[in-house]
């Protein structure tokens, strides 16, 4: 069952109508990792296809932050925050999303966007926290998922609920596909594949195009081996779209998987859990 079409975009480029900033043709950005949890020992295994099962490491939850000079702030992914979901996997050094932003010095009714690259619970649960944020999605991803026969583990009804509401009030775009430029200095691509329309992001920065992964691709193991990671819908799809995020970004250090702790030992400033992507 389909619970709205919310707002369907099929043009270039998007003329915002909200209470945010108006986007600016030539946008450039500054891009930010913040960090507000680590899973220990998580099997690497079901990070990148065919790794050894015994490998274990920590990964780090991300939630990343698109902020222009103009005062338009695009969080990209929100985390989680429902006490469920502390049930099943018990974090270290978790900081709500809503206030891990404060580490850049923002409040959550400062967030203008946020786009969500999947439905899963770690990365669409706080949807809710930031209160005056418009959202984005893939129209294919929220239909597909608004069918309660394909919630399957890791997307959450309660989730799902939550952007039917938030499509029902005129908050929510749905975006029709790939290569939608709907934000000036700002693309959604599709392909991934890691959920059923999963998308990933270029952001144009002054150091160049940065491409924010999330969970296309996991961790740098899969890009340095060229392999899938191991949630796919498609493998082949998922290394086409690594492959594709090497000719997006301005360099291959400027892609950014969605768990690596190594973002933070690469990009090491300001710290305390937050690195500009630059």
């Amino acid at each position: 069952m389909l619970l709205g079409l919310g707002v369907l975009l099929t043009g270039a480029v998007l003329g915002y109508t909200g209470k945010s900033p108006a986007p600016v043709a030539n946008s450039v950005y500054e891009v930010y990792a913040i960090r507000y949890g680590i899973i220990p020992d998580f099997p690497v295994s079901e990070l990148v296809a065919g790794a050894d099962p015994s490998r274990k490491m920590n990964i780090d939850m991300m939630i990343w932050l698109v902020k222009s000079p103009g005062g338009r702030n695009i969080l990209v992914d929100s985390g989680f925050y429902r006490a469920k979901f502390f049930e099943h996997w018990h974090l270290k050094d978790y900081v709500k999303p809503s206030e891990a932003i404060g580490k850049l010095g923002l409040k959550p009714g400062e967030i203008t966007d946020l786009i969500i690259t999947h439905m899963h619970w770690d990365h669409a649960d706080g949807v809710d926290l930031f209160p005056k944020a418009h959202v984005w999605i893939q129209k294919d991803e929220f239909d597909h998922y608004s069918d309660p026969a394909n919630q399957v583990k890791g997307v959450d009804p309660e989730d799902m609920a939550v952007l039917s509401r938030m499509n029902h009030e005129g908050r929510l775009t749905l975006v029709d596909g790939d290569a939608q430029s709907l934000i000036p200095g700002l693309t959604f691509y599709t392909g991934g594949r890691h959920t059923y329309a999963s998308q990933y992001v270029s952001v144009r920065t002054r150091a160049g195009t940065v491409v924010i992964a999330s969970d296309n691709v996991y961790l740098y193991e899969n890009l340095e081996k060229h392999m899938p990671i191991a949630a796919t819908f498609d493998p082949v799809s998922n290394l086409k779209a690594q492959d594709r995020m090497r000719t997006l970004a301005g360099q291959p250090r400027l892609i950014i998987p969605g768990h690596d702790p190594a973002v933070f030992e690469r990009f090491t400033k300001p710290g305390g859990g937050v690195a500009r992507i630059d």
